[in-house]
């Protein structure tokens, strides 16, 4: 018996709707992370980007559990001498609730071509409202 390779040409892309509010950041960001690589389908390969669409709302409203808001810091460096930002969570999650979920997909996404634009297929909106409409998302149930 062989085993069944899906081929980039044959990928059927559907689009899934994740609602944040009240559940944690980190639980969603797996979910997410599993739909956009298509770990969810029967005919997952891994060298093949056969991932789906993933739109993420409410997003102001996830959860950090624990200390989290006040212990945890969202660093990155410029490249020049002493470079180094922080942003602590709390200041991120209610300026840029967007960019603290995206960072946490793209954190559980492999770091190749296949990652990057997988992340290419995720959209995070602030609340409810999207203009996803027409794509007729179907909800995805943690």
């Amino acid at each position: 018996m062989s085993t069944y390779m899906e081929k980039p040409q044959t990928v059927n892309r559907k689009w899934f709707i994740l609602d944040a509010a009240g559940k944690p950041l980190g639980r969603t960001a797996v979910q997410a992370a599993v739909i956009l690589r298509g770990k969810h389908k029967a005919t997952y390969t891994p060298h093949v980007d056969c991932g789906d669409h993933v739109i993420i709302i409410n997003a102001a409203q996830a959860v950090l559990t624990g200390r989290k808001l006040e212990q945890k810091y969202y660093r990155h460096h410029s490249g020049w001498v002493s470079g180094l930002k922080e942003t602590q969570y709390k200041k991120l999650m209610a300026e840029q609730p967007e960019k603290a979920m995206l960072l946490a997909v793209k954190g559980m996404l492999p770091d190749t071509t296949i990652g990057r634009k997988a992340l290419t297929r995720c959209r995070v909106f602030k609340d409810a409202a999207h203009k996803h409409e027409a794509q007729k998302p179907q909800a995805w149930t943690l």
